[in-house]
């Protein structure tokens, strides 16, 4: 793929946080604070939504976006499937990495931003994208980025959480309006796509972690037809 791609094996060093990242350095900035602050962010296990529908689904090749600490990378990777995961914070992916080669497994991880990511169009049976924090632009560009990754036949999986799209902007800097919720990609599916799935549905909820007061969640799921 591109140089911004370093893979990790058992016996493969854990990637630089510097390492060909490409992105705004100022959200890689923000991130990295985020996940430094905590020696742990997220709980470690698999998000719920994701094991439900992956269930049904042949392991292929997939993209993990916004993959955080990498648990969801890891349980992919287990479960057979050919991953390369995306995330924008250095510090998350040193950690992502160094749980992939304590499991054994391969990952392909990808430190850059979904739109900047120079991604190959169309070569994902499976774009995983769960509570993404994917920056709003007047093109749609992340979500455009989302759907031109899935391969014909594949399928995308989008999970958020409900009722984040309508809060009010907060002090804390969180502006709804200045993120992509799953509405924005339903908004752009063609017929060249059918949606699965399309609800809201009580979260399965992990113990501990950031995010564990959310409740519910929104699911996207759509297959590429052609």
């Amino acid at each position: 793929m591109t140089d911004n791609i370093v893979a990790a094996s058992p016996e493969s060093p854990i990637p630089s946080p510097t390492d060909g990242y490409v992105g705004d350095p100022e959200v890689r900035a923000k991130w990295d604070d985020l996940y430094a602050d905590r020696q742990q962010l997220w709980s470690g296990r698999p998000n719920g939504a994701l094991v439900a529908e992956v269930a049904g689904l042949v392991p292929g090749r997939v993209l993990d976006v916004g993959c955080g600490e990498g648990a969801d990378a890891v349980w992919l990777a287990r479960g057979g499937w050919d991953v390369t995961a995306l995330e924008v914070s250095g510090v998350a992916l040193e950690r992502a990495a160094g749980h992939a080669r304590d499991a054994g497994v391969d990952v392909r991880w990808v430190h850059a931003a979904l739109t900047e990511a120079a991604l190959p169009p169309a070569s994902f049976d499976l774009v995983s994208a769960q509570y993404p924090a994917l920056l709003r632009t007047a093109d749609g560009s992340a979500e455009r980025a989302l759907l031109s990754a899935v391969a014909v036949g594949g399928v995308l999986l989008l999970v958020h959480h409900a009722g984040m799209d309508t809060r009010e902007a907060n002090d804390n800097g969180f502006d709804p309006a200045d993120y992509v919720w799953p509405s924005m990609v339903a908004a752009l599916i063609d017929d060249d796509w059918v949606i699965e799935v399309d609800e809201e549905r009580p979260r399965v909820v992990p113990d501990g972690g950031a995010g564990a007061h959310h409740t519910d969640d929104v699911v996207l799921r759509a297959r590429r037809l052609r």
